[in-house]
């Protein structure tokens, strides 16, 4: 059991000292981050599109906080929208975002912290994390940090991707960081319609790469009292002119509790 599990009252203490670690880590690392762009138009190749929905039923949860997500999610992707990851940079989502609080206009949505679902300022921007992460997948930049969750807190409702190829997000120091080691450019485009939030991610010349994300040994077990559910994240490289998988590279183990009922068909027994 961790401190903060123990004494509560420490949580708040423990997480200002990991914020101002990271804070300095930044400064101590000289890392060169990426910045908005005024133009686009030099990033005519497409490197993936992908669109979430912005209102999916989430177990017994309240929709109103749907809708304060939305109000979230437009203003931490108007701090998205535009930037460019040129080459030797990083992209971190905490260093365009910020941090959300009130005066930004950010207000009370749907948070996934120490294994509970609870309410906060600025939640529901774990869905823009979630979609950057997906696309950046699918280019040749190199997941430097991405976080999962330690539980599973709804169950599959339209679910189009695999289980656990999402990013979690906290400021500052649970972030979402991606590297460009290669020597082109690349621009995101994040925004927003009535349904779904959509992005892009563009490239200033053409990538001869294409990429292909699918998971391996999903399953639900159980471990004494919990119900825990685990998979493998794989890619395969698919060069572009031939059709042909060049590789394949192993991306991700997850494993999680599982916080809803699951039916007992559902379970492993190896």
């Amino acid at each position: 059991m961790r401190i903060t599990e123990r004494f509560p009252w420490l949580y708040p203490v423990r997480v200002q000292q990991k914020r101002i670690s990271r804070h300095i880590a930044n400064i101590l690392t000289r890392q060169r981050f990426s910045r908005k762009t005024e133009d686009s138009s030099l990033f005519p190749y497409t490197c993936k599109k992908h669109q979430s929905v912005l209102r999916r039923k989430l177990g017994d949860s309240d929709p109103l906080l749907q809708e304060k997500k939305i109000t979230n999610l437009k203003i931490a992707s108007s701090q998205i929208d535009g930037v460019v990851i040129k080459p030797g940079e990083t992209f971190s989502f905490w260093k365009l975002v910020g941090k959300p609080t009130r005066k930004k206009g950010y207000i009370e949505g749907m948070l996934l912290s120490q294994g509970e679902v609870i309410t906060g300022i600025g939640g529901g921007i774990c869905q823009l994390a979630n979609l950057l992460y997906w696309m950046a997948l699918h280019t040749p930049m190199e997941v430097v940090e991405r976080h999962h969750h330690s539980f599973d807190p709804f169950p599959d409702d339209g679910r189009v991707l695999p289980f656990g190829s999402g990013a979690g997000v906290f400021y500052n120091y649970v972030d979402l960081r991606f590297y460009n080691s290669t020597e082109q450019s690349f621009l995101i485009h994040v925004w927003l319609t009535d349904k779904h939030l959509k992005g892009a991610i563009y490239t200033d010349q053409d990538w001869p790469y294409s990429y292909h994300i699918f998971e391996e040994n999903h399953r639900f077990y159980k471990e004494k009292d919990k119900v825990i559910r685990t998979n493998d994240i794989w890619r395969k490289v698919i060069d572009k002119r031939t059709g042909q998988c060049i590789k394949k590279e192993f991306l991700i183990h997850n494993c999680a509790e599982v916080k809803y009922q699951v039916p007992e068909a559902y379970l492993s027994r190896s």
